[in-house]
């Protein structure tokens, strides 16, 4: 009798071990918004010694504005004769606007939102780029003083009011057909005095200081009688 003979092999099979790869999540960064301010001013021309107010509308390309304590905004002066843009002053918040603004002669001014870079640079992060308003001019006239009535008109013209003419015109009619009277000149100081003549009836005078590039021009009207 045959007798065969079976030798079984060693046969293993198993699964490779795998090394883990790790799969990183999606990445979760800040918003970047671009902004706009814009800045209005009460007033564009004022008389020397009164002040206006700016208001100031900050928005962003995310449809909202910054919050009140995301970044600053800051009020810039540029005064006649100069090249230079300086600080007035920083609102209290990026909501606020600017008030009690006393230019000192014709002035330009601008807003300056300083932007926001977010502490937090994950999924709910904010921020903001820098931006600034148009700038805009305020004409600021000198100040002429007169008395309250009479024939003996005298006053003083502030600021750098010194040696500055002051053309007088007159008229039968308010408002038109003026011809000039005459012209009179500050002392350094900046006062005047002239005495207009008692002419019988009505007369309308206008006082006329030019303006300059620093100052607008300024005046009043002036109205004698004589029975």
């Amino acid at each position: 009798m045959r007798t065969t003979r079976l030798i079984a092999g060693t046969v293993t099979a198993g699964l490779l071990g795998l090394t883990p790869i790790a799969i990183a999540a999606p990445s979760q960064a800040a918003d970047n918004w671009t902004t706009t301010i814009v800045a209005t001013p009460s007033t564009t021309e004022l008389e020397y010694g009164s002040d206006l107010s700016i208001s100031v509308d900050l928005s962003s390309s995310d449809g909202f504005a910054p919050g009140s304590t995301d970044g600053t905004v800051t009020l810039f002066a540029q005064e006649a004769g100069s090249s230079a843009w300086a600080p007035v002053a920083t609102a209290e918040n990026t909501y606020a606007s600017f008030y009690d603004v006393k230019p000192r002669m014709n002035t330009a001014y601008k807003v300056v939102y300083s932007g926001f870079t977010d502490p937090d640079q994950g999924t709910y992060g904010d921020n903001y780029a820098a931006s600034e308003s148009a700038p805009f001019t305020v004409g600021v006239a000198r100040k002429l003083t007169a008395p309250k009535s009479g024939f003996v008109i005298k006053g003083k013209l502030t600021p750098d009011g010194g040696k500055k003419k002051i053309v007088i015109s007159v008229s039968k009619k308010q408002g038109k057909g003026y011809k000039k009277f005459k012209t009179i000149k500050t002392n350094k100081k900046g006062k005047y005095k002239v005495t207009l003549p008692k002419r019988k009836g009505t007369w309308y005078w206008n006082f006329v200081v030019k303006g300059d590039s620093k100052y607008l021009g300024t005046g009043f009207g002036w109205r004698t009688w004589v029975s």
